[in-house]
């Protein structure tokens, strides 16, 4: 099973989904915002410049993805003492 790299700031509940090499620093060439209506909050899916999918940003995403998911997320954020 391929691993993703998974980033979360609690602090303002974004988490970010990497579907590239960890090594590769890929640029967004276009970024396509899903309807906010239909999936229930912002979801933002990132494309190279070959039109393949490098990541997806998830706003309020304590409600959108699993929390065992953000619990072993990379953090973006300073953690409670």
């Amino acid at each position: 099973m391929a691993d993703v790299r998974v980033t979360y700031d609690r602090t303002v509940d974004a988490a970010y989904l990497y579907f590239t090499d960890p090594q590769a620093r890929p640029q967004a060439a276009r970024m396509y915002p899903c309807d906010p209506v239909e999936v229930g909050g912002v979801i933002n899916i990132d494309f190279d410049d070959r039109g393949r999918v490098i990541g997806i940003e998830v706003l309020a995403a304590s409600s959108k993805l699993p929390k065992h998911l953000l619990d072993s997320a990379e953090r973006q954020d300073p953690e409670d003492a």
